[in-house]
């Protein structure tokens, strides 16, 4: 699958924006777990809801957890954050919501996304910039990795 998935980029796309496309389907769909597709629609959805990664970066600010944010944007290495610790920042209740969305096990999606989620914002902060406004290059990605994710 993720070798027509590549043509099919490479065909639409070309550069950084390949490249950075490549990636996020390479990371997301890496184990080829099942729930792997729903992490990524999980990670698709939190940026879309919360107004794309400056959003998503504000609200873990805001979750005190403004330094491991920092770290995932900056170009050093991504500090770690627990399951739990996406639990606190993002709120039972949203989580509890995508996950029945996508239908998982809500720990399940708190763990796959402290996986997931630290490499998908440094990917998209390649520069150690927040990207402006929530029509980005992250949104966009992120839509057609979830696409593949969907398809037979």
């Amino acid at each position: 699958m993720l070798g027509a998935s590549s043509f099919w980029c490479s065909a639409n796309l070309t550069g950084d924006t390949m490249g950075l496309l490549d990636q996020l389907t390479g990371m997301l769909s890496g184990g080829g777990g099942e729930g792997q597709g729903g992490v990524a629609g999980a990670v698709s959805s939190l940026l879309e809801s919360q107004g794309g990664v400056a959003g998503l970066v504000e609200k873990f600010q805001q979750g005190g957890l403004g330094d491991v944010v920092a770290s995932w944007v900056g170009t050093g290495e991504n500090q770690p954050v627990s399951a739990d610790q996406i639990q606190q920042v993002l709120g039972s209740e949203q989580v509890n919501a995508l996950a029945s969305q996508l239908g998982l096990d809500p720990q399940q999606l708190s763990q796959g996304l402290s996986e997931y989620l630290p490499q998908v914002i440094d990917k998209l902060t390649p520069n150690g910039q927040v990207p402006e406004g929530g029509g980005d290059l992250l949104s966009q990605g992120l839509d057609l990795v979830k696409g593949l994710f969907h398809k037979g």
